[in-house]
């Protein structure tokens, strides 16, 4: 049997459709992973990760697993790799990890979702953030992020993989804000959104529904009514994919000791964002 190996993933996701594969003549990163691994090694394996990021979304820190047989270091794997990958995904990291599984060893996972205030277009970020034109219900909006946290039924915010249940649970769902500057004459607001697991388009759906509240669409109380009728929001906003990035996943090592530090439990759970 194959070493297998652990590796720390990042790409900018505008030119692929998603990160699983898809039949041939469609880009996604799983398949371009592969496709280096197989002329680097000169071996054909199977790459998974820990999450199925959709089209246009990005990540700092998408974890992934494959087998092959490597006769010299990691770190020479590394740079063969990356030397094979197109610009806009690279390996950031990469060690052997025997028994190690992306997905169901992880504990949570952790997206951040970019929101700008701006009233003219603001072409440098239009594969990085979602524009709006105002957010004069901003306390509002974080207000209704906080219901999230805990563990609930998400069903009105996405469909499950394989017939499996809605129920998932929050740690982190909260909005920052950075200030303009000289620089950056306009307001950023980012989402954190940390959880066990996501259902399929969750994440985007979420983000939908706050910037509604944020706008004055809907109200809290609205929200909470909608969150809580556990039915998917047909008629709801989703967020451009753009926006988003999984910036984190945790395992055992790292997430048991974020969960102490947060006074939270962990729990397992299945891999879409």
């Amino acid at each position: 049997m194959s070493p297998r190996f652990r590796a720390t993933l990042a790409y900018d996701g505008t030119a692929y459709q998603g990160f699983q594969r898809q039949p041939d003549g469609i880009p996604t990163i799983q398949g371009e992973v592969e496709r280096a691994i197989a002329e680097v090694t000169q071996q054909v394996t199977t790459v998974i990760g820990a999450g199925r990021t959709d089209t246009g979304v990005h990540a700092t820190g998408q974890v992934i697993a494959f087998d092959v047989d490597w006769k010299h270091d990691d770190i020479d794997l590394l740079r063969a790799l990356n030397a094979t990958l197109p610009a806009d995904i690279a390996l950031q990291s990469i060690t052997q990890h025997e028994g190690f599984h992306p997905r169901f060893d992880a504990v949570s996972r952790i997206y951040k979702y970019t929101v700008i205030v701006a009233q003219q277009r603001q072409p440098l970020l239009r594969y990085r953030a979602w524009q709006v034109r105002n957010l004069p219900h901003s306390e509002a909006m974080q207000a209704a992020a906080e219901l999230l946290i805990g563990e609930h039924d998400f069903a009105s915010f996405g469909k499950p993989p394989q017939g499996e249940n809605t129920v998932r649970t929050v740690f982190k769902s909260e909005w920052h804000l950075s200030l303009p500057t000289e620089d950056q004459p306009f307001e950023t607001w980012t989402y954190t959104i940390e959880a066990n697991a996501f259902l399929q388009h969750m994440v985007r759906r979420i983000v939908g529904a706050l910037v509604d509240v944020g706008q004055g669409r809907c109200t809290i109380d609205e929200f909470r009514a909608a969150f809580e009728r556990a039915r998917l929001m047909e008629k709801g906003v989703i967020a451009p994919p753009h926006g988003l990035v999984l910036v984190k996943v945790c395992y055992p090592e790292q997430g048991a000791q974020d969960r102490e530090h947060a006074g939270e439990t962990p729990a397992g759970g299945s891999n879409y964002g």
